[in-house]
């Protein structure tokens, strides 16, 4: 017997009434793993922020004693790993906003004696030990360890080592006689290398050096060391610092539509 459509409606209303109380308290069951999830979170989050510290201090073990462990002929493997470990640690901006970057000399400590030929190694050591950690005169101090073992020409780029020298010992020691040496020395390797822009930045470095040693403060100098720190700034507040000081000094700078950085010094010294 088939059953009229009077007598199919009543479950359908019940249906629909059964889904009006039924559906809200499945969505509020199905919240409760997920609020779960974000308590377990916020707890992990706190033994994160609880544990930073100790981290830091494991890290600094470990560069401690690869300092004095032999790598058996693989020094620039181990100076490209303890390389990566550092990026990783400088790039945490989370665990760094709340321990600091103080290990950052101590990776160098590592890669500099291993491989002291890599250029790059020593823009990471200058920018991170002298501005992040604000430790300038162990940059300083490393870098000097590493220089001892180039050549004018070994490696064909090594001027650009002695500039990064020169910068933290006039904007970050305010050494200015030690700065002028370095920006000298700059210039004399740049003028025997064989890179294409090595005239250029011979040039730029004599101009420096000149200026220190007519005046160990010259303004003019700091712009031009500045501008470096600009050129080469890892972060947005880095550049911005660079700027300001430039701007502070009387000088200015004009970034054109290609991005291109354009300088004008302060018009006395």
């Amino acid at each position: 017997m088939q059953l009229s459509s009077s007598k199919r409606r009543p479950p359908l209303l019940w249906a629909k009434h059964l889904a009006i109380w039924v559906l809200p308290a499945a969505l509020l069951l199905a919240l409760v793993p997920l609020q779960q999830q974000r308590l377990a979170n916020l707890q992990d989050r706190s033994i994160t922020d609880q544990s930073l510290e100790q981290q830091d201090q494991a890290t600094a073990a470990t560069l401690a004693l690869a300092q004095k462990t032999p790598t058996f002929g693989f020094d620039n493997l181990a100076a490209d790993w303890f390389f990566l470990r550092f990026l990783q640690y400088f790039g945490d901006d989370e665990a760094r906003a709340k321990t600091g970057y103080d290990l950052s000399p101590e990776f160098f400590r590592v890669v500099i004696p291993k491989d002291p030929y890599y250029r790059m190694f020593y823009l990471f050591l200058s920018g991170s030990t002298s501005n992040f950690a604000a430790q300038p005169e162990q940059s300083v101090a490393i870098t000097a360890q590493g220089l001892k073992r180039l050549t004018p020409t070994v490696p064909s780029d090594g001027f650009y080592i002695w500039r990064y020298r020169g910068v933290d010992e006039l904007l970050y020691l305010g050494d200015g006689k030690a700065a002028q040496q370095s920006f000298q020395t700059a210039a004399e390797w740049g003028r025997q290398s064989p890179e294409a822009e090595a005239p250029i930045i011979a040039e730029n470095s004599q101009r420096t050096a000149d200026f220190l040693a007519n005046n160990p403060l010259s303004k003019q100098a700091q712009v031009n060391a500045w501008a470096s720190v600009l050129a080469n700034a890892f972060d947005d507040a880095t550049r911005q610092k660079a700027i300001d000081r430039i701007e502070a000094l009387g000088g200015s700078v004009m970034i054109s539509e290609t991005g291109e950085l354009g300088l004008r010094f302060p018009p006395d010294d």
